[in-house]
């Protein structure tokens, strides 16, 4: 007789869960980063030192995962394989965050985030044309419900300067977001979460690290005590933050999020990451969120909903 598995929580359920740790994980950094700035750093030094301790968290537990992997790589995709890794630590992980910061240089931070996050519609369009997976109507009122909400809670008022330059950056940083997303779900690359997390910060710490030392990103950093809200830490323990919970655990929950949510679902769920930036900012900055915020956080909720049922339909 088989006995019933009340209670167990399902692959999507642990996947929604591991989705939304993923976004809080994320959106942690708007905070910690924000303080690192205000404290003499610059914006690519610090992303550059959070990607490498996220990569230096990873290494062992990454190397481990692959050693143990099951099944093995075979040899003819191998190549493939480290292809992948390389694709996603150039994209997913310092093209991204290069492109997003050169994007705020020429734009206001709420519209660049805006395009940027427009990559799940940008996943939606690839899936369809890539692996014939049509959306449904469903997903697609799913997806036009969230964006919408994204705009409200990133609270795009008055006049909002548009550069050209600054469009082309964010929409750069868009493709390296919806990057993620799709090469996150792929299991075909037999690469476990933790392994593809691990190679990919490699990649991105060394891209950007490069980037830094041939003067494409400003690198400028101090000792000073940094501010958090009442808080006054050594630099130390917020840099220590953004690798470990903003990279390390970001990446290596979403990716595991990913494959079992799929691309297009996983996408979605990850706007709660905005959500969860206002949050952190509401409670570590006293920086209270607008009413029209809220309704814009219940428009994404609902979106993900609709997103949901049309790929379960």
């Amino acid at each position: 007789m088989t006995v019933p598995t009340i209670g167990r929580p399902s692959g999507p359920a642990v996947g929604f869960v591991l989705a939304l740790v993923s976004s809080a994980c994320f959106a942690i950094s708007g905070v910690l980063a924000r303080a690192m700035i205000e404290s003499g750093w610059s914006a690519g030094a610090t992303v550059t030192v959070r990607i490498a301790v996220g990569a230096a968290v990873l290494a062992i537990p990454g190397f481990l995962a692959f050693r143990d992997r099951q099944p093995p790589i075979p040899a003819s995709p191998a190549a493939r394989t480290w292809g992948v890794v390389a694709a996603y630590g150039l994209l997913a992980v310092a093209g991204c965050q290069l492109a997003y910061f050169y994007a705020v240089t020429y734009l206001q931070v709420g519209v660049a985030l805006l395009i940027e996050y427009t990559a799940p519609v940008a996943v939606l369009v690839w899936m369809w044309l890539r692996h014939a997976q049509r959306p449904t109507r469903v997903t697609v009122l799913g997806a036009a419900l969230a964006i919408a909400g994204l705009a409200l809670v990133l609270d795009l008022t008055g006049d909002v300067p548009i550069s050209v330059v600054g469009v082309m950056w964010a929409l750069a940083a868009m493709v390296g977001a919806a990057t993620y997303f799709v090469i996150s779900a792929d299991e075909r690359t037999g690469l476990p979460p933790l392994a593809l997390a691990a190679g990919g910060l490699l990649v991105g710490a060394v891209v950007l690290g490069l980037a830094g030392l041939v003067g494409a990103l400003p690198m400028t950093a101090g000792t000073a005590d940094v501010d958090i809200g009442t808080l006054s830490l050594p630099w130390w323990v917020p840099l220590l933050l953004l690798g470990v919970v903003s990279a390390a655990m970001a990446y290596g929950f979403g990716i595991a999020a990913g494959r079992l949510l799929g691309a297009r679902v996983m996408s979605f769920v990850a706007l709660s990451e905005v959500l969860f930036a206002v949050l952190f900012a509401w409670i570590a900055l006293d920086e209270l969120p607008a009413p029209i915020q809220l309704i814009g956080g219940l428009l994404i909720v609902a979106g993900v909903v609709f997103v949901r049922l049309g790929e379960a339909g």
